[in-house]
């Protein structure tokens, strides 16, 4: 490896390539065309940079540019392309290319407001990512550290309202107020304990020789300031709520530049601040290293953070806690001592961004094209967008580290890793080992409901609770419209002699004629005494009674005269406590579902008598949606024809020609989900020659002592 770094301008060049171009977006205010002209030229330049230093860096250069002493002690602002920065830097640059593209179609499709704010901070949030990644001490990247969360906020708080603002606090409260003091307070330890804060590869050799329990508070110091932005629990919280962010920006950011920098800031306290052997040295006094600690808390992270996204119905909800759950893999990976191990935790950084990408992005396309964010109201969606769902398909199964996929490479590695250091020096690494089997278990059980609902269920025919009971695995009724509450009505019910016990056949009847009737009689009895005997409220049976009214199969039927029924509200509940919602009634905060408040009041207001059957179901689904829109922040999208589920009749079925014509949505977001996925599958077939693992391979050989070097 070269000694003498490479005086060069190249890594202050592509921190500020971005910058720059951020005063051209603004300037170009007034014409779309131009001002994206300028994003995609910002992304393209500065890939180019970061990859005209790649060969080098391969062969074991290092470019570095410093602004000189600017601290006392000689602390200096200096920028380094060595090998651990090349890797996040070469992903990040690259990555803004893809993502450039997609939110061209993203925001026009979607019609977003603040558009050229939104490019302009996302061109300063490159900046300060490329500042992270080419960092050559611990003063320079916490400096980057902190502009990252500031850039980042407008593009947290997009759409202005409560719930984005909101979010946008808590984002920069956790990242910059706390994790950035963090990092300071761990900075100026180490500098205190070892009058050094530059990289070194394998650690700063002042710090084996220091105090073990100050060398152990600055390591968690460092290790907890950087996990914010990683999500570690119970650090997380802000990452879930900042899902409310366009989904570009939940993509690149929140799978790659952010939460990325997080792992990465880990990896360099690791690698480049203590080194891993001192990192597997430092024991607390039952004898766990800080390295296991480490280890134990991103299996903590990663097992609850699965178990978590089970519950989650909303679509990019169960996203951030996958990502959650995928970050702890790194931190986890990190915490093993052994080449195995390293190599899969860094590994995992493009791996995961590959996956989580390409998920984000067909969640937001699915959003733009049919306004559906939730899994609950998805089923059959897989024939109106078959290239969407099959990108997202693949994504899951590499997320859950099926083979041939770039999940199982990076999974595999640190399994070995795990093992052998089970075998060679504690049996603790075994229960991580364990932890990753199930996190991969949990993955396929989060991720298949998507998948089933969307190929394998029918708009009309499903009961909206893919794996579990809601609210683990999603609503407690069908999002079209049923009589029984939820589950669709049994084939028999269309029989004229099906009807209630009673002898009344109204519930036996064709649906259209009690609709037809009901609306004659209401018109002739206005004014009339005939319907005294109508039921009240009251009346209706209880689920405790022993009356209840059933058909023939013993299915339990409200018992009521349609004279007086206004068809645009719900049929009143029958609560027979058979159903999931009744024993397990855990979703009693959301403002949705089967008995909730919305129900009742989302159906208010008139219906025309001609077409009662397919405008009940819009003014329900529709309110229904509305609900979902004003819960995360969507409403100032009102203006668009269909609100989220499949529209009257079922969703459109594209095959996979038309599809590729473009009738599915326009390639603006379709490109880039099909190149993300294709990055994704080639890693995991050829992870050498596209460049990262040799990458790889020269980071962890560099940073281990020779006796645990590569096997």
């Amino acid at each position: 490896m070269t000694d003498v770094p490479i005086q060069d301008l190249r890594p202050l060049l592509a921190v500020l390539v971005s910058f720059v171009a951020a005063f051209f977006i603004v300037a170009s205010y007034r014409s779309p065309n131009v001002r994206e002209g300028w994003t995609i030229a910002a992304a393209l330049a500065k890939f180019g940079i970061v990859a005209s230093m790649l060969p080098a860096v391969l062969d074991g250069a290092v470019f570095e540019w410093s602004l000189g002493a600017f601290l006392p002690g000689g602390i200096e602002f200096v920028l380094r392309a060595d090998a651990l920065g090349m890797l996040f830097a070469f992903l990040a640059s690259g990555l803004w290319i893809i993502t450039s593209f997609y939110s061209i179609g993203y925001m026009r499709g979607n019609d977003e407001t603040n558009q050229t704010r939104y490019f302009a901070a996302f061109a300063v949030s490159l900046s300060a990512t490329m500042g992270i990644a080419f960092a050559g001490n611990l003063v320079t990247i916490f400096v980057f550290y902190e502009l990252l969360s500031i850039a980042t906020y407008p593009l947290v708080a997009h759409d202005e309202t409560d719930e984005a603002r909101s979010a946008g606090r808590k984002y920069l409260a956790y990242t910059m107020f706390g994790g950035g003091v963090f990092v300071l307070a761990g900075t100026a330890l180490v500098y205190l304990i070892a009058g050094n804060v530059s990289f070194t590869a394998g650690g700063i050799e002042e710090l084996a020789n220091a105090d073990p329990g100050l060398a152990m508070l600055a390591f968690f110091l460092l290790a907890i300031g950087f996990g914010v932005k990683a999500g570690i629990m119970p650090l997380h919280q802000w990452l879930p709520e900042a899902m409310v962010a366009p989904t570009p920006v939940s993509g690149l950011l929140h799978a790659v530049a952010v939460v990325k920098s997080g792992a990465f800031g880990v990896s360099r306290v690791v690698l480049d601040v203590f080194g891993p052997e001192l990192v597997f040295d430092l024991t607390l006094p039952l004898g766990f290293s800080a390295g296991l600690v480490l280890s134990t808390i991103g299996a903590i992270t990663l097992t609850a953070a699965s178990f978590i996204a089970l519950r989650k119905d909303h679509l990019k909800q169960r996203l951030a806690y996958s990502t959650v759950s995928q970050l702890s893999y790194i931190i986890l990976g990190l915490g093993l001592f052994g080449w195995y191990g390293l190599v899969g935790a860094l590994l995992h950084i493009p791996a995961h961004a590959f996956m989580k990408l390409t998920l984000f992005f067909c969640a937001g396309n699915i959003h733009v094209s049919t306004h559906t964010d939730y899994i609950s109201e998805m089923a059959g969606i897989g024939k109106r967008m078959p290239l969407t769902m099959g990108a997202f398909t693949v994504a899951s199964l590499g997320m859950a580290g099926i083979p041939l996929l770039a999940g199982f490479v990076s999974k595999y590695y640190m399994l070995i890793g795990g093992i052998r250091m089970g075998m060679e020096l504690t049996p603790i690494a075994y229960y991580l080992v364990g932890a990753l089997l199930l996190s991969g278990v949990l993955n396929i059980a989060y991720f298949w409901p998507v998948i089933y609902t969307a190929f394998f269920e029918a708009e009309d025919d499903h009961d909206a609770k893919p794996l579990v009971d809601f609210r683990l695995g999603g609503e407690s009724r069908s999002t079209l419209p049923a009589t029984d509450g939820g589950r669709p009505e049994d084939e028999d019910a269309d029989d004229p002699d099906g009807g209630d016990d009673d002898g009344d056949g109204a519930a036996g009847d064709d649906v259209d004629e009690v609709v037809e009737r009901a609306g004659s009689d209401d018109e002739a009895s206005e004014g009339s005494d005939d319907d005294a005997g109508v039921p009240d409220d009251s009346d209706i049976p209880d689920a405790e009674m022993d009356d209840l009214p059933t058909d023939e199969e013993g299915v339990v039927r409200p018992d009521f005269d349609t004279s007086e029924r206004d068809f645009s509200e719900p049929a009143e509940r029958v609560d027979t406590g058979d159903y999931a919602v009744d024993s397990r009634p855990s979703d009693v905060d959301v403002p949705f579902g089967v008995g909730r408040s919305g129900d009742a009041e989302s159906a208010e207001g008139s219906v025309d008598e001609s077409d009662h059957g397919h405008d009940d179901h819009e003014s329900g689904h529709d309110d229904h949606e509305t609900d979902h829109e004003t819960d995360h922040g969507h409403d100032d999208h009102d203006d668009h024809g269909h609100h989220g589920g499949p529209p009257p009749g079922g969703w459109e079925r594209i095959d996979g020609l038309a599809a590729l014509l473009g009738r599915e949505s326009t390639w603006f977001t379709l490109g880039p989900i099909l190149t993300a996925m294709s990055l994704a599958v080639l890693l995991g077939v050829i992870p050498y020659e596209m460049g990262f693992l040799e990458l790889i391979e020269l980071i962890v050989d560099t940073r281990l002592p020779e006796e645990v070097m590569r096997p």
